[in-house]
């Protein structure tokens, strides 16, 4: 009797070891989820649509080596627009949706996995400027450069700056360099590479105005230990230095 229990406790156990192993890792990809941000993420062709080794950017090299360091399967869409890869990224189990500014109003709402890098919004000066600022009011006799419908052209509108409005972000570098505008109202480190795309540095930072970090977001029915593998090898990368040399690639 006593050696028809063994054999059935020992199966007992590795049904066991079977289902935390299990737990560990998905049966199936998961299925990463971007939009064209640059450094972050970039469609290398420059387009609304990539997949996998289409892809470029900050984000996306950390995330692959990430996700090779903690052997988790998975795949890479970029995709247009936002809206609809964000409410995926939401609703749809073994989905995740980067780079996500990790705000009070989404933690609940997602697992997360970062930070990947900050999203600030700074306003630049040429290297030669003498502009020296505290807060954000004291710009407020300066041409400051925005573009078109970007989050912080309608912030700075919002607080009565009237920013000179352009229809790409990288004509403010050439704008600033010229001496047509005082100020260029960008994120960090966006500015800092479109810049670099038109052939321009040496730029400073006069005020940092706003902070942010940004995320993988991840659905909520990703099992904890997923997450927590992918953390742990983002924490070893980072301490090993390869999100840093990641980013000096790129900027």
């Amino acid at each position: 009797m006593l050696k028809r229990i063994v054999p059935v406790v020992a199966s007992a156990t590795l049904l066991l070891a079977s289902a935390v192993f299990a737990a560990d890792v998905p049966r199936t990809s998961l299925v990463l989820l971007t939009e064209n941000f640059p450094p972050y993420n970039m469609a290398k062709n420059g387009k609304n649509f990539a997949q996998d080794q289409n892809l470029e950017g900050i984000a996306v090299d950390v995330l692959r080596a990430t996700f090779a360091r903690a052997g988790i399967p998975y795949s890479m869409t970029l995709r247009f627009p936002w809206e609809r890869i964000y409410n995926l990224a939401l609703e749809k189990p073994g989905f995740g949706v980067f780079v996500t500014a990790r705000v009070p109003e989404r933690e609940a709402l997602f697992k997360w996995v970062g930070p990947i890098g900050p999203d600030d919004w700074v306003l630049l000066a040429r290297a030669d400027s003498p502009i020296s600022l505290t807060s954000l009011e004291q710009a407020r006799p300066y041409r400051i450069g925005a573009y078109k419908e970007d989050v912080i052209a309608l912030d700075l509108q919002k607080k009565g700056l009237n920013p000179v409005i352009v229809l790409r972000d990288q004509d403010n570098a050439r704008r600033l360099q010229a001496g047509k505008i005082d100020l260029w109202a960008t994120g960090d480190p966006a500015g800092r590479f479109l810049a670099r795309q038109v052939g321009i540095s040496g730029f400073k930072t006069v005020l940092r105005f706003h902070q942010a970090e940004l995320y993988l977001a991840l659905n909520k029915e990703v099992p904890d230990a997923v997450v927590a593998k992918l953390q742990n090898a983002l924490d070893e990368l980072r301490a090993e230095g390869v999100v840093e040399k990641i980013r000096a690639k790129y900027l």
